[in-house]
């Protein structure tokens, strides 16, 4: 008799998982969010459908366990959870509904809309810093000082050097070339990508005065090193996710451009909720909880090492990752 209530329990708790997705337009939300993270009206752009039956959709699937929200200031966001227990049967559930809908290619119309939304915020981003480019350093240590963050990077980038062979490095996002010089004495050739000319330009300065003769600096995305064919040893992104249109895709591009065994070290925000930083800093994103990078580095075939968290007086932590193309030092 208990064993039979038992079974029809696991039903019960079962059938609301496979109710909410047995439906052709949730399956394709679930695709979209394999990596991104978009807002109600992004998704209704998407779908082309008013935002009230999307809003519809998305609370099914969040009672259901399949998304869950991510406040970002005003708006909410929506996300596959980040917790996913492997002894419980529903989060097995629901991981094997994720995977299973994950071998379905994105139809091209959904993939083009997908770009436009991402060129959409890159290009709220660059209008950004065009504007602020003067400023950038004082607003950015509103949130964070540069010493917080980059002495605990080169630290660590320091001890690991001692064993590693970094002849070429890649830093994605220099802004103003500060970091520049502490990866122009740990590699022998050094590429900063900026899709800021602004910011590259305050980049240059500093390498002329730094006398940085091993670093060039490239106007462009990730992409357009990919195109060129370019692989390197180290890559490193200091306090710049928060600013890119697709977080994620960083990681795949990274891993992309790295040879084995090479280094992927991120700076980073944790998740907060202080709207301001949007319009003071520029910022697409307010953190990210650690288990996000974590999620986007495996699915790029990474492996997470050494992590370490640095608290700020003014509310905000900072998190410093460090991720191997094959296993590393950990």
């Amino acid at each position: 008799m208990n064993a039979h209530a038992n079974e029809l329990s696991s039903v019960d708790v079962l059938a609301p998982i496979f109710k909410a997705s047995g439906d052709p337009l949730r399956l394709e939300i679930l695709r979209v969010l394999r990596r991104d993270t978009f807002g109600v009206l992004e998704l209704s752009q998407l779908f082309d459908m008013r935002q009230s039956g999307m809003s519809h959709h998305l609370k099914v699937m969040h009672k259901a366990g399949l998304l869950e929200p991510q406040r970002e200031g005003n708006a909410i966001f929506y996300r596959r959870p980040l917790h996913l227990d492997t002894e419980k049967l529903t989060d097995q559930t629901v991981r094997q509904i994720f995977e299973t809908v994950d071998r379905v290619t994105l139809p091209t119309h959904l993939q083009e809309k997908i770009e436009a939304i991402r060129t959409q915020r890159a290009e709220q981003s660059q209008a950004f810093f065009a504007r602020h480019a003067e400023q950038f350093q004082e607003q950015q240590e509103l949130i964070a000082a540069f010493d917080l963050y980059a002495e605990p990077v080169a630290e660590l980038l320091r001890k690991r050097a001692a064993k590693q062979n970094w002849q070429t490095t890649l830093e994605i996002g220099p802004g103003e070339g500060a970091f520049l010089k502490v990866l122009s004495g740990l590699s022998s050739h050094v590429v900063g990508l900026d899709n800021s000319r602004d910011m590259l330009a305050k980049a240059t300065r500093t390498c002329i005065d730094e006398r940085l003769n091993n670093v060039d600096l490239i106007e462009g995305v990730t992409d357009t090193l990919l195109a060129r064919g370019d692989a390197f040893d180290l890559v490193v992104a200091n306090m710049v996710l928060h600013h890119v249109p697709s977080p994620a895709d960083i990681f795949l591009d990274a891993a992309a451009l790295m040879n084995n065994g090479g280094c992927f070290v991120v700076s980073e925000l944790c998740s907060h909720d202080q709207d301001w930083a949007k319009d003071n800093c520029g910022d697409l994103w307010l953190g990210f909880e650690p288990e996000e990078l974590t999620a986007w580095a495996t699915d790029a075939g990474l492996t997470a090492g050494e992590q370490l968290f640095i608290g700020l007086r003014n509310g905000f932590q900072v998190q410093v990752r460090e991720f191997w193309k094959t296993t590393g030092p950990k």
